[in-house]
């Protein structure tokens, strides 16, 4: 008798595959609550102890939030960006500002190189949202306009992973912008990193766009250490 080996994956990493593609996906939304057990263990055909381990390997990684007498939150849309949140409360401002420095530096390069028309057209109309928002005093709109603009800026780049590293800032990101904002004498609509960057990025100028980026974290980084 011949003994096969069989491919298929435990049944715990199978349904934490699941879960963790339902959160990807985006049909599970950051920061909402997932399903609760019954409705989960109905539709995967599992038993509650299988489906808790799958929970368990997510929160572990950051994707889940487990909130005793609450349920179960997303917390995080991959293991990434998960590990990246809980190592930024171990970190000031002044550092995560010197590593976005990096980043924000290799988007823009990219960016000004496989950015398409499209592209800029989209970090236009954002900017003109941020503006809108600014103006209209909406200030959580105005920090997700320029989040986003940031964002789409690493997505020009055309490299996933360099994207998927920059959206691992955005809780932090986000909450930091919103503190800067209610300091007296803050600046919400910079020229330099945003208007002039994707100018940059639209004549295809490479040292413009560098230029630009680093005049705009050099000025965050004064801000900060006020």
């Amino acid at each position: 008798m011949t003994l096969t080996t069989s491919h298929r994956p435990p049944l715990v990493e199978e349904i934490t595959a699941k879960l963790r593609g339902l959160i990807h996906s985006g049909e599970w939304p950051l920061q909402q609550r997932i399903p609760a057990e019954p409705e989960l263990m109905a539709a995967f055909g599992v038993s509650r102890g299988t489906l808790r381990e799958a929970v368990k390997a997510l929160a572990h990684s950051g994707m889940l939030e487990v909130r005793r007498g609450d349920g179960t939150y997303v917390r995080a849309t991959s293991e990434i960006a998960g590990a990246a949140q809980r190592m930024y409360l171990d970190h000031s401002q002044l550092h995560i500002l010197e590593v976005r420095v990096g980043l924000d530096t290799q988007a823009a390069r990219l960016a000004v190189r496989h950015a398409t028309a499209d592209d800029v057209r989209a970090l236009r109309e954002l900017l003109e949202a941020r503006r809108v928002a600014w103006v209209a005093e909406d200030y959580a709109g105005w920090a997700q306009a320029d989040w986003d603009f940031h964002v789409l800026v690493a997505r020009a780049s055309a490299n996933p992973l360099l994207h998927e590293l920059y959206v691992s800032f955005g809780a932090v990101f986000h909450a930091d912008l919103l503190r800067q904002q209610r300091r007296g004498g803050f600046n919400g609509l910079p020229h330099e990193g945003h208007d002039g960057l994707v100018d940059a990025i639209a004549a295809r100028d490479e040292a413009a766009a560098v230029a630009s980026v680093h005049r705009n974290l050099n000025s965050c980084a004064e801000w900060i250490q006020q």
